[in-house]
């Protein structure tokens, strides 16, 4: 008797055990896809810029990789928190996807916006487009060996020039880094200050590699990069010059998606950024104008922001 029930017992489990992987198996495969529905990408400035171009590009090169359709969506004032409150306002299903640049987290921290930071999960950082001392070619101070020379010969008089922000940041960094100082002249546009450079009204701008082309005026004093980039091999790095700690300063470009977005669409976003990261399309067009194709995913990421939001604070309340 005994016996009898051991058995009935052990196929009872057995008919358990197997149930359950049935409904397991059963539910996974009735999981719903990603996406069923188009994508909005959301760009926080106005179409042309530098962040809508990239934002098309990705979509352009992504359609080589998925179907998912991409409708690029921009949504530009208040320094991005427009575009960000949107997305805010949008559920986190993966369907809003942010562009981004380091910029809105200079905004954020510049207008004591009560935004939280991490009210988006920074996923996938992509594009470095490192920052760089630029000069003009007719200027008596151009090298970068003139430019430091020239500032500690006159405290205070050099006069720097760039749209507020990061290049702001970069500045002050760089005035720290090398024992100097100068007079920053924030300008609305890249393009008014790069031109108060050729006209010698300041000795510097700073900027990023692709503002000197179709610019013969200009020159590329110096650059933060690990190493000479090959498309400038005349251009030494900061470290070369003796200033630490200014080998990663970048324009970043990359996208978030709101807090809360489920982990399966992430991974999701992962797989087809790894595709579009080594896409050579993708690659030769950033490259040319001297930015660094990279793939940093959600951890990463946010590590960065944390840091980068730091240096905003202290740099900016200087």
């Amino acid at each position: 008797m005994k016996r009898v029930m051991k058995q009935r017992l052990l196929l009872l489990g057995i008919v358990l055990f197997v149930s359950t992987l049935t409904f397991a198996a059963g539910k996974k495969e009735t999981a719903p896809a990603f996406p069923t529905k188009p994508i909005r990408l959301i760009v926080y400035t106005a179409p042309g810029g530098a962040l809508d171009i990239t934002a098309r590009k990705f979509t352009d090169i992504a359609s080589k990789y998925t179907k998912a359709t991409f409708v690029v969506e921009n949504k530009a004032g208040a320094g991005g928190m427009i575009g960000w409150e949107y997305v805010l306002s949008q559920p986190a299903d993966g369907y809003t996807l942010m562009a981004v640049t380091k910029t809105l987290i200079a905004n954020l921290v510049a207008t004591d916006s009560k935004i939280d930071p991490f009210s988006l999960d920074w996923i996938a950082f992509l594009v470095n487009d490192p920052e760089c001392i630029i000069t003009g070619v007719k200027n008596k101070v151009k090298t970068a060996q003139e430019i430091f020379a020239d500032a500690k010969a006159r405290p205070g008089q050099q006069i720097w020039v760039a749209p507020p922000g990061v290049d702001e940041v970069m500045t002050y960094k760089v005035w720290a880094k090398a024992g100097i100082t100068g007079k920053y002249v924030p300008y609305d546009s890249g393009a008014q200050a790069m031109a108060a450079v050729i006209g010698g009204q300041a000795e510097v701008y700073v900027g990023n590699p692709a503002d000197i082309q179709g610019k013969p005026d200009l020159m590329i004093a110096v650059i933060s990069a690990l190493k000479r980039l090959p498309q400038f091999p005349n251009v030494p790095t900061f470290k070369e010059l003796g200033l630490e700690g200014l080998d990663e300063e970048s324009m970043w470009r990359g996208f978030a998606v709101k807090k809360g977005t489920p982990d399966p669409i992430i991974a999701w976003y992962d797989d087809l950024f790894a595709k579009v990261n080594q896409d050579p399309d993708w690659r030769q067009f950033f490259e040319k104008g001297g930015m660094e194709l990279v793939h940093y995913k959600r951890d990463k990421f946010n590590q960065m922001i944390k840091s980068e939001l730091q240096d905003f604070k202290t740099y900016l309340k200087k």
